[in-house]
């Protein structure tokens, strides 16, 4: 046993967790602090996350960072949630590697501020050859557009004649998402957290998560804890994924 987790060769083991990280703003509001100070303690808590993932075995690591919707909050909000990251490489970009974790980014973050893509640049390139923890941030994503993408990527594809659309699979269009783009070919969700006590998707891996697990807490994101995350694990072990079968 692990912090709390027991062995993946004795239990079912999720080799990749998405998180929602949900209840910034209201963590804010009920600390009588400026929201982007709640995405500041939002941060903290990522960070003793994947840092707890990275300790429990757990391969892949992809959170909800910004969404294509969250242009839609106030500038003040959108400018502030930009400069933290720009914080967090700096303040973690050493610690990272020194964990050879390995980052990837979900989303077009070319919409970003020049400082912040300059800073996600620097992370991703630093990071590029470590194969520990595949940490991946969905930024500025949205799971509609990500299949819009694959799909157009695909048709292109078909008119030129490099894909001949009668023998098209989920495999191809999977192959055309983020997740299956990258170095290491990211596999489909066993488990999505979503704190704050709402229960939706709200747009993340729509198609990746097809089977996924759901666990809701009604835990702000800023008070998630490495030991909470652990209770998750461990419960997640005692489900019965049948992927749409049935036990004999």
């Amino acid at each position: 046993m692990c912090n709390g987790i027991m062995s993946e060769k004795t239990r079912p083991f999720p080799t990749h967790v998405g998180i929602i990280m949900d209840g910034n703003g209201r963590w804010a509001k009920a600390h009588g602090v400026p929201r982007v100070m709640g995405h500041n303690a939002g941060m903290q808590a990522m960070k003793k996350i994947v840092i707890a993932s990275s300790n429990m075995g757990i391969k892949y690591l992809t959170v909800y960072a910004f969404s294509t919707e969250n242009w839609k909050r106030s500038t003040e909000e959108v400018s502030g949630i930009f400069n933290l990251i720009v914080k967090y490489v700096n303040s973690e970009l050493e610690e990272l590697d020194e964990n050879n974790v390995h980052i990837n980014i979900f989303g077009e973050y070319d919409m970003l501020p020049k400082a912040s893509i300059d800073a996600i640049d620097k992370m991703v390139g630093r990071l590029a050859d470590n194969d520990g923890l595949v940490f991946n941030i969905a930024l500025n994503y949205g799971g509609r557009d990500e299949i819009l993408k694959s799909v157009k990527a695909i048709a292109e594809k078909c008119k030129s004649g490099e894909l001949n659309p009668a023998e098209l699979t989920e495999d191809d269009i999977s192959a055309y998402l983020y997740s299956g783009s990258t170095k290491f070919n990211v596999p489909d969700p066993d488990l999505i957290i979503r704190t704050s006590g709402e229960e939706r998707m709200s747009n993340f891996l729509t198609w990746q998560a097809a089977y996924s697990e759901l666990m809701f807490t009604d835990t702000l994101w800023p008070d998630f804890s490495p030991e909470e995350y652990a209770e998750m694990i461990n419960a997640y072990a005692n489900r019965d994924r049948r992927f749409g079968g049935r036990k004999e």
